[in-house]
């Protein structure tokens, strides 16, 4: 296979694990043989269990000698609570390594300086806006400011109202859109919503099949805000676990989050919530999905995000627009981030 296909799939191995490693980055690995066979895959385990080099190394065995190791973040050079990839790398006898994205953390970087000194030939960059833009995205975030990443996610109709005049919400977008933020929910690592929003509607804030039926695995369900909620809402029964923040200063919600390690949130608060995170500069990516309707009248998508005359909106960069069922589907980030 070609270097560009070998670290395709070790992105989408990264992928499949997204949700499942944190603190610690999701990172995919694909080693091919001298011959360029690829004979060994291997993804990052949960905190504790082996990174994703030591997955695809055991899978090619003595096949690796001479081949080459295609991975998504460079390989670690320090000992943490498993040894250094870089270690099992030199071991294994690949004659070279590509990375696409370089470790910006102080502890783990300048895995490929080591392994040059070993006589190993390593490069990065194969793929590295990919790798960016997609599975290390929110880890990358997280490093470099400390805060999780903070994807606000809402569907509205095309006139933006998130509610009909008389307050009902379900349901504005399409089945599609729908599944498709359920399989979102089992790759991060928590939701967030307001009392408010828990009160008026009720949400499970869980991730379901198509029958309704929960998903093996679960987001940290994450319930801003000051007022009491009744025992009886569906967020706090035992389906995942539930934490209550009896604030809605994003900061203070994010640094909650940070200590419990939690490195890529979903905002699916109302707009009074989605409008302070907002104001704050903490929206991170923005996931809007409009309907092919008109509500007339209702409520906003946003609250009061701190924008009293035009020259003080917030400017975003369209990533992708695209379908989902009968859906516009709209990825967006920060055109000046604020971190």
């Amino acid at each position: 296979m070609t270097p560009e296909q070998a670290m395709r799939d070790a992105i989408a191995l990264s992928e499949a694990v997204r949700g499942t490693t944190s603190p610690n980055p999701p990172v995919g690995a694909v080693i091919c043989d001298a011959d360029g066979v690829r004979v060994g895959r291997g993804a990052t385990q949960p905190p504790g269990g082996p990174h994703a080099e030591v997955m695809a190394l055991r899978e090619a065995g003595e096949r690796a000698r001479g081949g080459t190791a295609y991975v998504t973040l460079e390989p670690c050079a320090h000992h943490g609570r498993t040894p250094p990839c870089t270690d099992a790398l030199i071991d294994s006898g690949v004659r070279a390594v590509h990375y696409a994205v370089a470790d910006p953390t102080p502890l783990a970087h300048g895995g490929g300086e080591v392994l040059e000194q070993a006589g190993i030939a390593t490069s990065n960059g194969l793929l590295e806006d990919d790798v960016r833009r997609g599975p290390l995205r929110a880890w990358l975030h997280y490093i470099r400011t400390g805060r999780p990443h903070v994807t606000w996610k809402y569907a509205a109709t095309l006139d933006g109202r998130v509610a009909a005049a008389d307050g009902t919400s379900r349901w504005i977008s399409g089945e599609p859109a729908r599944a498709e933020v359920h399989a979102l929910r089992t790759k991060i690592d928590a939701i967030v919503a307001g009392t408010g929003t828990v009160m008026t509607d009720d949400p499970q804030l869980t991730a379901r099949d198509a029958e309704g039926r929960p998903l093996e695995r679960q987001p940290l369900r994450v319930v801003v805000g000051a007022r009491e909620l009744p025992p009886t809402a569906r967020v706090l029964d035992d389906s995942a676990e539930t934490v209550i923040i009896a604030t809605r200063d994003p900061d203070k919600v994010l640094a909650a989050l940070a200590d419990r390690g939690v490195v890529d949130v979903l905002l699916e608060g109302g707009p009074t919530l989605a409008g302070a995170f907002a104001a704050a500069g903490r929206i991170d990516r923005l996931l809007g999905y409009l309907a092919p309707a008109l509500a007339g009248a209702g409520p906003a998508a946003l609250g009061d995000a701190g924008v009293s005359t035009i020259t003080d909106m917030h400017r975003w960069v369209v990533e992708e627009v695209t379908m989902t069922g009968d859906d516009v589907r709209v990825s967006a980030v920060p055109a000046a981030r604020q971190d």
